[in-house]
C-alpha cells in the first residue's frame, strides 16, 4: 500500500472542498431516491422533498443556500433537514482529506468514490436500516478493478478481502442466528464488508471488524442506558463499518505498525 506525499498548494484544497461540496449535494439526491426502485437519481432535477417545487440554481448552492434560506423551503416554508448541509460539508472535508493524503492521483480518485459510497450508505442505513445492493454489489467489482488498475493493493489482497470480508460476517451472522434463533446481522452488512475488503484488502478487515464492533457496542449500550433504545432493537451496523473503514483508509500505515508491534510484543 503506497502513500503518496501531499501537495502543498492551498488553492487546490479549496478547489477540492468546493468539488466535494458539489458532489455532496448530488449525494443528497442519491440518498433520497436510491432506496426507491422506481425513482431516478438524475431526473427530475432537484426539488423540495415536501412541496416538490423545482429548485432554482441559487437555491441549490451547497451549504450557502441552506444558510441563506434559514433552513426553510422558499416556496412552502417547510423546514429543510439539517442532513443536506451536513452531507455536503462531510463530503467537502472527506475530499480535502483524501487529496491531502494521496495527492491528485488515480488512487485518490478511487478512494474518493469509496468515501462517497460510504457516506450514502451511512445515511440510508441510519434512516431505513438497509444497505442498497445497488451500491455494495457494483462496489465489490469496482473495488477489485481499482486494485488491479491502481496498485493501491494487489489483486490477490483485494480478492482475499472480498472472500474474507463476506465470509467472516456471514459466519458471524450464521452463528448468531443458530444460537439466538433470530437474525443479528443483515445481508447488506456482509456485502458491505466484502466491498471494503475489495477496496482496502484483507489486511483492513481485522481493524474494521474490531473497531466497528467496539464503537457500535459502546454507542448501543449508551443509548440503552439513556433509555433512547430498547435492548432488542436492531442497530444499523453499516455506519460503524463505514466509519472504521474511513479511519483505516487514512491511517493504514500507522494502524498496521501498531498491530504488528502488538503481535510481536514490541508495544505494551
Amino acid at each position: 500500500m503506497t502513500i503518496l506525499p501531499p501537495f502543498p498548494d492551498p488553492i487546490l484544497f479549496v478547489i477540492a472542498a468546493l468539488f466535494g461540496a458539489i458532489i455532496g449535494s448530488f449525494l443528497n439526491v442519491v440518498i433520497l431516491r436510491l432506496p426507491d426502485d422506481t425513482a431516478s437519481i438524475v431526473y427530475p432535477a432537484s426539488r423540495c422533498p415536501r412541496c416538490l417545487h423545482p429548485l432554482s440554481w441559487y437555491e441549490n448552492i451547497p451549504v450557502i443556500s441552506y444558510l441563506f434560506l434559514a433552513g426553510k423551503c422558499r416556496h412552502c416554508r417547510e423546514k429543510i433537514s439539517l442532513q443536506y448541509p451536513a452531507v455536503e460539508l462531510a463530503m467537502a472535508l472527506l475530499t480535502v482529506a483524501v487529496v491531502a493524503r494521496f495527492g491528485l492521483t488515480f488512487i485518490a480518485f478511487g478512494l474518493f468514490l469509496l468515501l462517497a459510497a460510504l457516506l450514502v450508505i451511512t445515511v440510508i442505513d441510519i434512516h431505513l436500516q438497509i444497505i442498497p445492493d445497488r451500491i455494495s454489489l457494483p462496489g465489490i467489482v469496482a473495488g477489485f478493478l481499482f486494485a488491479v488498475a491502481s496498485g493501491f493493493i494487489t489483486w490477490q489482497e483485494s480478492l482475499l478481502g472480498i472472500l474474507g470480508g463476506g465470509g467472516v460476517l456471514w459466519a458471524v451472522a450464521w452463528l448468531y442466528q443458530l444460537l439466538r434463533k433470530q437474525e443479528g446481522m443483515g445481508g447488506g452488512d456482509i456485502k458491505l464488508l466484502a466491498m471494503l475488503g475489495a477496496f482496502l484488502g484483507w489486511q483492513a478487515l481485522p481493524f474494521i471488524i474490531l473497531a466497528s464492533s467496539f464503537s457500535g457496542s459502546i454507542i448501543g449500550l449508551t443509548a440503552i442506558a439513556l433509555g433512547k433504545r430498547q435492548a432488542a432493537t436492531r442497530i444499523p451496523f453499516g455506519p460503524y463499518l463505514a466509519g472504521a473503514a474511513a479511519v483505516y483508509l487514512f491511517f493504514a500505515p500507522e494502524i498496521q505498525w501498531y498491530f504488528n508491534a502488538y503481535i510481536h510484543g514490541e508495544w505494551p
